[in-house]
């Protein structure tokens, strides 16, 4: 089956197979910041935006993506190494395999969430799984992103 979809700002056309998930059609494609991990919808490693909201690409068809728009990793430009700078800069980059998936949690709750509460921040975060920390480098770090929005 053929599909049409933007992908970080390009249009991709692309022939699939009905079943095959959308994590395997962006990495296929070249795109490597979508991650897998568990392949069961419970780490965060493979989080991409879908028209706005946070999605795990690992539990999307990519045939359910006809006409919309993701936006991976690779298409934040500044603004992930924004965040991903903030989260060394507090101690979260041990191993960075998780990093992509909170990145784009992260965005999507800056676009979704006005000013939102340490208890806001946990419930939006709850999905993404990091095995090298105890998340408190990550609070900080995102409540100092949503903060001032420089990241300086």
């Amino acid at each position: 089956m053929e599909i049409t979809c933007k992908i970080n700002g390009k249009i991709y056309t692309d022939t699939i197979n009905p079943s095959e998930f959308l994590i395997d059609f962006l990495r296929r494609n070249g795109l490597v910041s979508v991650k897998r991990g568990c392949e069961t919808s419970n780490c965060g490693l493979c989080s991409v935006l879908i028209n706005g909201k946070v999605s795990l690409s690992c539990s999307v068809l990519a045939a359910s993506v006809v006409d919309k728009e993701i936006l991976t990793l690779e298409g934040l430009g500044e603004e992930s190494l924004r965040i991903g700078m903030l989260m060394a800069a507090e101690g979260t980059e041990q191993c960075g395999y998780c990093s992509p998936g909170f990145i784009m949690s992260v965005i999507s709750m800056k676009n979704n969430l006005k000013d939102p509460s340490e208890e806001n921040i946990k419930q939006y975060l709850a999905g993404n799984l990091c095995r090298c920390s105890g998340y408190e480098g990550q609070m900080r770090a995102i409540k100092n992103y949503l903060k001032d929005g420089k990241n300086e």
